[in-house]
């Protein structure tokens, strides 16, 4: 009979894995009175994992503002919060980190709805841009006035609506950053216009 091997006590002890990934809870933006509320669907892995909004490896979201004058400077990922300083309020439809935004459950979609329309009517932000095609179309549903990206119909407590591409590397429709852009710098106009009726009104 062979001999059974003895435990080496040296030996380090395997850690059990968790069952579940554990992901910080990203911050709003919320500037008071804010010019621009940019909203995106959900955080990305990375973006959990660091506690930061567009954090994801390669992804243009923050050269986008920048290029596009939105944003003086260029912001890292890591200085979100500095947004506010630039009158630009950040959050997302939905705050559940995952892999992919298809993953979020219809009551999920549904409740961050409702939030977002509170976060709207509280914030009184000049323009609110929906950072992707398909956001748009969920947060609207069939009620949504038009396809694609730009300034659309639709207002939210008295705020104009406007859609950007979604500036994941992954968005086979824009692919390349000036694809995208394009639509950055309309908004940007879109902002300005928005912001300049608005004094000359009040």
């Amino acid at each position: 009979m062979a001999k059974r091997a003895r435990p080496n006590k040296d030996a380090p002890a395997k850690r059990a894995r968790p069952n579940k990934e554990e992901f910080q809870r990203l911050q709003d933006v919320f500037p008071e009175r804010p010019r621009l509320l940019l909203v995106g669907i959900n955080p990305g892995r990375r973006s959990g994992t660091v506690g930061h909004h567009f954090a994801g490896n390669g992804n243009p979201f923050w050269r986008l503002l920048h290029a596009s004058g939105l944003t003086p400077v260029l912001v890292p990922y890591e200085e979100d919060q500095r947004l506010a300083t630039f009158g630009i309020a950040l959050t997302n439809l939905c705050a559940r980190t995952t892999r992919t935004a298809a993953e979020l459950t219809r009551a999920e979609i549904e409740t961050g709805r409702a939030i977002l329309a509170d976060k709207i009517a509280r914030w009184r932000p000049a323009v609110v841009a929906f950072v992707g095609v398909t956001l748009y179309g969920l947060y609207f549903g069939k009620q949504a006035s038009s396809r694609g990206p730009g300034a659309k119909s639709e207002t939210l407590s008295g705020a104009r609506v406007f859609v950007v591409p979604n500036p994941s590397g992954l968005n086979a429709s824009f692919p390349g950053f000036a694809h995208k852009l394009v639509w950055f710098k309309r908004l940007r106009t879109f902002v300005d216009r928005a912001t300049e009726g608005a004094a000359e009104s009040g």
